[in-house]
């Protein structure tokens, strides 16, 4: 496959993720290693600027192209379930509706931030769908897994991803779910 368009990062000059693994969170640079990892871009980023709306703004990387990866908990019989949830920024996760059904709990909201890092290995603001545990469900957006790129987390506030859609709709457990952005 050819590379994707590495500019969704806007003025950021990308470089193979691979070639860069101090960006990375480490479960994202193993997952990397199982995928054609050629078609990932990593870019250096200020890590106050991880956030989505500040990220774009600076680095002129377009809002529609970015995409947020949230996790989300809830419980069934006492039993904690997680479940990731990738959708573009200019939308967002049905947490109350398509996805608290899908998960089939009672009650589903996005995990706490310190039980989020603690089991993604990931930093907050940079939680990325590559890398997270493999028995959870990952529902990514149709938008998102159209898309010839987007613009994702690198598992670390001070980097950024370039990725293409249809390589996060084959990630394991991955599944695209018409409604859940709204």
């Amino acid at each position: 496959m050819s590379r994707p368009d590495w500019g969704v990062l806007g003025t950021l000059h990308a470089v193979p993720a691979l070639d860069r693994p101090d960006l990375l969170a480490e479960p994202v640079a193993v997952a990397l290693k199982e995928l054609d990892a050629d078609r990932v871009g990593v870019a250096e980023i200020d890590p106050d600027l991880a956030d989505t709306a500040a990220f774009c703004e600076t680095y002129d990387s377009p809002l529609e192209k970015s995409a947020n990866c949230v996790v989300v908990a809830g419980k069934r019989a006492g039993v904690l379930r997680y479940a990731a949830c990738v959708v573009l920024a200019t939308t967002r996760a049905d947490v109350n509706g398509v996805v608290k059904r899908r998960l089939d709990v009672r009650k589903a909201s996005f995990a706490p931030m310190d039980d989020a890092v603690a089991v993604t290995g990931m930093a907050y603001g940079g939680i990325t769908p590559i890398g997270l545990p493999a028995d959870w469900p990952l529902w990514i957006a149709p938008g998102v897994a159209q898309a010839s790129a987007v613009v994702i987390g690198s598992g670390t506030r001070h980097g950024k991803l370039a990725v293409p859609g249809d390589l996060l709709a084959a990630l394991p457990n991955a599944g695209v779910v018409d409604d859940l952005a709204r």
